[in-house]
């Protein structure tokens, strides 16, 4: 009985001691859309979003135009049909790209937080709308290094 006493007692005392020498986190925070507004990466792959919508407009309308131009209601239907298959092809293949770019912006952005919190020595990163006070800004370290060149973009 005195050895089990004994025992708890060197258990709860280190348990103890363990809890006093841990030492806290250092915890750092991100502006999301800051970073990602002034990424130059992001800025050129939207760039390239905002065109390739607009050649899907353009295209559009002109069809529409064509369309006017079609006397023969079995040529107007026939052409209806070939307008939607080919508008879904493109609408897909946009789709496609405007998601491919926000994962390789987000991955970029993550992959650059990871490299600044390490360099320094930041153990947590949150975003910067759950930080009421305290905490190192990285916003600005995040953007520096993602347009300074000795970051490598993921493009998968």
């Amino acid at each position: 009985m005195k050895k089990i006493k004994a025992l708890l007692i060197a258990t709860a005392a280190l348990f103890a001691f363990t809890t006093l020498n841990c030492e806290a986190q250092t915890i750092g925070y991100v502006n999301y859309k800051d970073v990602e507004s002034n990424y130059e990466y992001a800025k050129s792959a939207y760039k390239e979003i905002d065109t390739k919508y607009l050649e899907l407009q353009q295209f559009l309308m002109d069809k529409e135009k064509q369309y006017k131009n079609i006397d023969s209601p079995i040529n107007k239907k026939n052409f209806e049909e070939q307008v939607q298959k080919d508008f879904k092809a493109k609408s897909e293949e946009f789709d496609k790209l405007k998601l491919k770019r926000a994962q390789e912006v987000e991955n970029n952005i993550l992959q650059a937080t990871k490299a600044v919190a390490a360099d320094k020595k930041i153990d947590v990163v949150l975003d910067y709308r759950v930080i009421f006070t305290g905490g190192v800004d990285l916003s600005q370290d995040v953007i520096n290094y993602l347009n300074s060149g000795k970051f490598k973009p993921i493009n998968k």
